[in-house]
């Protein structure tokens, strides 16, 4: 953590090197983090890609009393949180004709080409994905990245309380959803795990 700190202070002093080995160091977390929300690589490029732009422009707002990964998995969290909920906003025009269902434009291969782990992990994407994006939040950030209640409340800018209570709903929601569903496919994505 004192690392961070002085690269952190050596790029406040226009150091653009120190911001790459930040970069460096934390690029996959926040590509995983990015693609457990959006659940998908290309925007979860963008969305990764954005949130160390944001880290740049804001690094003087950084507070050194905290850990540079959780104020920067926080922004990366939050601008997934914002594409998702605009996600959910988008307007379709009466005169223009509606985009190709995804899965008729997609050039992944078909479920049966993938190996048990990437069949265990399109299941749990899936699931995730039916979650509100607060709640997805939650769950990435305390299973994927093992982050305490209080560091997943400071970088989702709430109280603890309520993010036991958001991981307590979300667990209802997703036994739920295997119940109701998917648990076909999720005993055997499990098998492989």
């Amino acid at each position: 953590m004192g690392n961070d700190q002085e690269l952190v202070a050596q790029v406040i002093n226009g150091d653009q090197r120190a911001f790459a080995e930040l970069v460096e160091t934390y690029q996959q977390s926040v590509y995983n983090l990015t693609y457990r929300m959006l659940g998908n690589a290309g925007e979860a490029e963008d969305a990764a890609q954005e949130a160390f732009l944001r880290a740049y422009q804001h690094i003087k707002r950084y507070d050194p009393e905290r850990s540079f990964k959780t104020w920067l998995l926080s922004i990366a969290s939050n601008y997934c949180i914002d594409r998702i909920r605009k996600r959910r906003l988008t307007w379709l025009s009466i005169d223009e004709p509606l985009p190709p269902h995804p899965s008729l434009t997609s050039s992944s291969p078909d479920p049966e080409a993938y190996t048990s782990d990437n069949e265990q992990s399109v299941v749990v994407q899936e699931l995730l994905g039916e979650l509100a994006p607060d709640y997805r939040a939650a769950v990435v950030l305390r299973y994927w990245y093992d982050m305490s209640y209080i560091e997943i409340a400071k970088t989702l800018g709430t109280t603890e309380s309520a993010i036991k209570s958001r991981l307590f709903r979300a667990r209802q929601m997703l036994a739920e959803q295997v119940r109701s569903g998917n648990m076909s496919e999720l005993s055997i994505a499990m098998e492989g795990a």
